[in-house]
């Protein structure tokens, strides 16, 4: 089956460790010590008879690969011997032999499995996916209810095993971006099941292994970061603005590689802020029952108050009287409802009826919290010591007679001065990185701010002195005012480090030109590079541009390639195990 689009991994927390802690000791207290006759608990196995659990791992950003680490450091103290892989891997027959796993899974976009899932689904999900009665389970999907298929992707794979025969450890756990305290009770309400079905009470889990020593620097605890650069890239003329953010490290030990993420910890805008205080009737200094600091404190930094959530959508339906939301909302309609919200933001829907009164307590019940924004990183840290680079592009907009504001791409752009400080913090992605084989040649989309990425990883191949080839596929709407980083591109393009450079800039000519179309264009090359060896990445739009270029990319392949519809997939299904089809879209 087809699955829709989304959305962040959640990172691993001490709530979540514990869950983990508990629930491998209770798999290797049913694993590692076998039952006596009449059911009582044998010895514990030996070190050497140590049981095997597979952890796998779907992850689009890095973090459920986080999570799968952490959780084979609890099972090797456990005295398990984990056994952790990402999910595309696994092939059926090596799943069919397995007797334990966990499966730590995130859902992108619209409740799509991340990219490193995708081929390990749709296997299973097939008609020829084998039985796997043998195998006992469990999965820990991270996810976003702001987004209509919330842990979609763990809820696929947790239901299409029980299908398959599979027995279920413990009952899956859905994690929202704050899981904290759901996950704490999650795990007061269950506990591992033992083989017959039981529940056992796991033993202590012992101390896990020393992580390996990091910067101590999070989303809850983000370093602030001094801003030495806030430069406007895009021209004059463009109908974007795009920036470039250059911001310290000083001594914080934050460390990061090409292809990772840093985190921004935004503040909301506080014009914002003083409207929707206005439209409640409230004092910024007020205090709200249940709240540790008063209100406009609250709205400015604790409370997501420009997308509405699903809560306070439906609030507002079933209390505005607004015969266009009641009719949207009553009828089920996800495309009507998108429509409808279309350009809106939280104090939009305040204002459907001037008349409704909120207090302000039950307002902040609707809201989710405030969330850190995640942005590929474009520098290398080798070109660039003690510093990492954003490259951002600032959202505005105007409805309903006034201008809206992106959350954190206009705090970037007009809060954070040279000279001030914002809070960060680095997400690492393994799995979007330059080839570790200098000789590789490497082919890069990226449009606009897509850039980014492909940005870092020629700046740490011409570091590295990296011999392979580099061809970049650039474009946006006009040459003369959204070209960014033009300079950079054509020194790089000039010295050779940039051995191929494909423009296409949308509106300078009567017809439309993108990304895709380049590509088409030099299909015969492009597949000659993937011949030798070549890795393709994609960073960008995910909603059109992502999908246009993965589909000439198998026209590409299948035309250049002789092959058939169904070969080009798995020529490219090829790649993509082989790590040689990366993508960091959003």
């Amino acid at each position: 089956m087809k699955i829709p689009y989304i959305p962040e991994d959640a990172p691993f927390s001490g709530d979540q460790k514990a869950w983990l802690a508990g629930f491998l000791a209770g798999l290797h207290s049913r694993a590692a010590m076998p039952q006596a006759a009449g059911g009582a608990v044998a010895a514990a196995a030996s070190p050497q008879t140590a049981p095997t659990l597979d952890i796998l791992y779907g992850t689009q950003t890095g973090n459920a690969e986080i999570v799968a680490t952490e959780a084979a450091e609890h099972a090797r103290a456990s005295g398990f011997a984990p056994r952790i892989q990402e999910l595309d891997a696994v092939d059926m027959g090596a799943l069919a032999s397995m007797e334990r796993a966990i499966v730590v899974v995130s859902t992108y976009g619209e409740g799509e499995m991340p990219d490193n899932a995708q081929i390990f689904w749709d296997n299973l999900s097939a008609e020829t996916a084998p039985r796997l009665e043998q195998l006992s389970y469990g999965v820990l999907a991270l996810g976003d209810t702001s987004y209509d298929l919330f842990c979609q992707a763990g809820k696929l794979i947790d239901m299409r095993f029980e299908q398959l025969g599979a027995k279920r450890l413990n009952a899956r756990v859905d994690c929202d971006v704050e899981y904290e305290e759901m996950a704490s009770a999650w795990v007061a309400e269950t506990l591992p099941l033992a083989q017959d079905g039981e529940a056992i009470i796991a033993p202590q889990a012992a101390p896990a292994a020393a992580a390996p020593a990091k910067s101590g620097w999070t989303r809850k605890n983000p370093y602030p970061a001094p801003v030495l650069e806030n430069r406007l890239l895009s021209g004059s003329k463009s109908q974007k603005e795009i920036r470039h953010f250059s911001l310290g490290l000083g001594d914080s030990g934050i460390t990061y590689e090409a292809g990772d993420a840093l985190g921004v910890v935004p503040v909301n805008r506080p014009d914002l802020v003083s409207a929707i205080l206005t439209r409640l009737g409230a004092k910024a200094e007020d205090g709200v029952a249940g709240q540790d600091a008063p209100l406009g404190e609250l709205l400015a930094k604790r409370f997501e108050i420009m997308t509405p959530s699903r809560e306070l959508i439906a609030a507002i339906a079933e209390r505005a009287d607004h015969d266009e939301l009641s009719h949207v909302a009553g009828n089920g309609d996800k495309e009507a409802m998108t429509a409808f919200l279309w350009g809106r933001d939280t104090l939009d829907l305040l204002n459907l009826n001037a008349k409704l009164a909120v207090d302000p307590a039950e307002f902040l019940s609707w809201l989710k919290p405030l969330q850190h924004r995640a942005y590929s990183i474009s520098s290398s840290p080798k070109a660039h010591p003690g510093e990492v680079h954003l490259t951002v592009a600032a959202v505005r907009w105007k409805a309903e007679g006034r201008e809206h504001c992106g959350v954190a791409s206009t705090y970037l752009a007009d809060f954070t001065e040279e000279g001030g400080e914002t809070p960060v913090f680095v997400s690492p992605n393994k799995s979007f990185r330059p080839p570790a084989d200098d000789g590789a040649p490497m082919i890069m989309v990226g449009p606009g701010t897509g850039i980014a990425p492909f940005r870092a990883f020629l700046e740490e191949r011409l570091a590295r002195g990296a011999s392979g080839r580099n061809w970049l596929f650039f474009g946006d709407q006009r040459r003369a005012s959204d070209f960014i980083y033009e300079d950079e591109i054509s020194e790089l393009s000039n010295s050779g480090v940039l051995s191929r450079l494909d423009l296409a800039f949308s509106r300078d000519q009567k017809q439309k030109i993108y990304v895709q179309h380049r590509m088409r264009e030099n299909g015969k090359a492009l597949y000659a590079w993937l011949e030798e060896g070549g890795y393709f990445y994609v960073c960008g739009d995910a909603t059109r541009m992502a999908k246009d270029v993965d589909a000439a990319l198998h026209q590409i392949v299948q035309s250049e390639g002789g092959l058939s519809e169904e070969g080009a997939v798995e020529y490219v299904n090829t790649l993509k195990r082989d790590k040689r089809y990366l993508r960091d879209v959003y």
